[in-house]
């Protein structure tokens, strides 16, 4: 089963693996994500950073990534957790999480959701660093990293 969540409350990383890992006796692998704020950005401390997103369209856009994603690999379930909002040094800000008879496509299928999520999810930062707020532009990496999938369809 698949759950998608843009949300401004912190999640439980914990309850949110159990309950995937509850929901089918086929499951042999659980693999997951976790992305946390940073207090560094390109050399300057970050005390905040607020994610904003538009509603409807970003939720729209991660069921097309998970959509895609079992297309791809044979899997159970998947959970992904995008926070919105302020989030402080440390704060989960996303959560992928995938189950799978076997443990080869829950790793692919969680690395490509991140991957895809990071370049195709409509989500904007801002961060607070002592010279004041600033824009977050995509990294190329992000790019680089979605377009590796291209010849692994």
């Amino acid at each position: 089963m698949n759950c998608i969540s843009v949300q401004t409350e912190p999640f439980d990383i914990t309850a949110v693996q159990d309950e995937l890992r509850a929901e089918s006796p086929a499951i042999g692998a659980l693999v997951s994500f976790v992305g946390l704020m940073r207090d560094i950005n390109e050399g300057d401390a970050v005390s905040t950073m607020t994610l904003e997103h538009y509603p409807g369209m970003t939720e729209k856009a991660l069921e097309t990534i998970v959509a895609e994603a079992n297309e791809r690999w044979d899997l159970i379930g998947i959970r992904v957790i995008h926070r919105v909002g302020e989030l402080k040094p440390q704060d989960p800000i996303v959560l992928v999480a995938v189950t799978s008879a076997h443990r080869g496509e829950a790793f692919q299928a969680c690395e490509f959701i991140i991957d895809y999520l990071k370049s195709r999810a409509p989500f904007w930062k801002k961060e607070n660093t002592p010279e004041g707020e600033r824009w977050v532009d995509a990294r190329h990496t992000d790019k680089e990293a979605e377009d590796r999938w291209s010849s692994h369809a």
